[in-house]
């Protein structure tokens, strides 16, 4: 498969419409294979439906949507055994084991329970949690179930990865972990569309920065491009800039006055 198949994924005037409003107004994407790329907009930019339209989840849009040269709209799902996800809000089985939950998932894609259950117990080990593999996920702390649902989003070695705010909930060490892997993964030629609301995590391992913003994209290019058309220093005072936010220190001010009075 590898580079004959052109980019990993092509969006052309991707429109949705919800009610009479849309979410989306006209997207156009091209994704080549070993980006990491920074997908950021404020909430109800768009970013999630686009998301999950990606993931075939959502269905109803107009325009066109080809990952791995394959036209989604056509029925065939076999792409998703390539595709793994960490959503923002993760909804998982707690009542079952790690190990139970990740040979399941493991099996869903396709895996033989041993293979995912041998894998599955390797990358716990990696991550410390060799201990918990047959506690329940529901006795887990925060950063136990996140680092759970990166391993159940890995263990089938996709090509294209979705990361929802991927490092909530991680302490400082596995925070620095979990970046290093991401970009070893991108060097080995995998796909990762990083979306988080931590702009300095994003400006540091993006190859590329998406922003979306009412629908449409303000913004592509790496983070030097975007330095230089905004004449900003950070990708917090890009994005502020690009989505119009500026009323930060007003709001502050005004929160503090009220906190402050007798």
């Amino acid at each position: 498969m590898g580079n004959s198949e052109g980019n990993v994924l092509s969006i052309k005037e991707l429109r949705m419409k919800y009610e009479d409003r849309f979410i989306l107004r006209g997207i156009d994407l091209e994704v080549e294979r070993g980006q990491i790329i920074g997908y950021i907009g404020p909430n109800g930019a768009g970013k999630s439906t686009t998301v999950k339209i990606m993931l075939g989840l959502v269905t109803g849009y107009s325009g066109q949507v080809c990952i791995f040269g394959q036209d989604i709209a056509d029925g065939d799902t076999a792409y998703k055994r390539r595709i793994g996800y960490v959503p923002e809000i993760a909804e998982m089985y707690d009542n079952l084991t790690a190990s139970e939950y990740l040979s399941f998932i493991g099996e869903l894609y396709g895996m033989t329970h041993d293979n995912a259950d041998y894998k599955a117990r390797r990358l716990m080990s990696k991550l410390g949690l060799e201990d918990v593999y047959h506690a329940r996920i529901s006795s887990y702390s925060k950063g136990m179930k996140q680092k759970v649902m990166l391993i159940s989003s890995l263990l089938h070695d996709p090509d294209l990865l979705f990361l929802d705010e991927p490092l909530s909930g991680l302490d400082a060490n596995s925070v620095m972990i979990v970046k290093e892997i991401l970009m070893q993964l991108a060097q080995q030629g995998k796909t990762i569309f990083y979306s988080s609301h931590i702009m300095d995590v994003v400006e540091k391992i993006s190859s590329r920065i998406v922003l979306l913003n009412g629908g449409e994209l303000v913004a592509d290019g790496s983070f030097e491009d975007l330095k230089e058309q905004c004449k900003e220093g950070t990708l917090e005072q890009i994005f502020n800039q690009l989505t119009g936010f500026h009323e930060h220190q007003e709001i502050a001010e005004q929160f503090v006055s009220i906190v402050r009075e007798e």
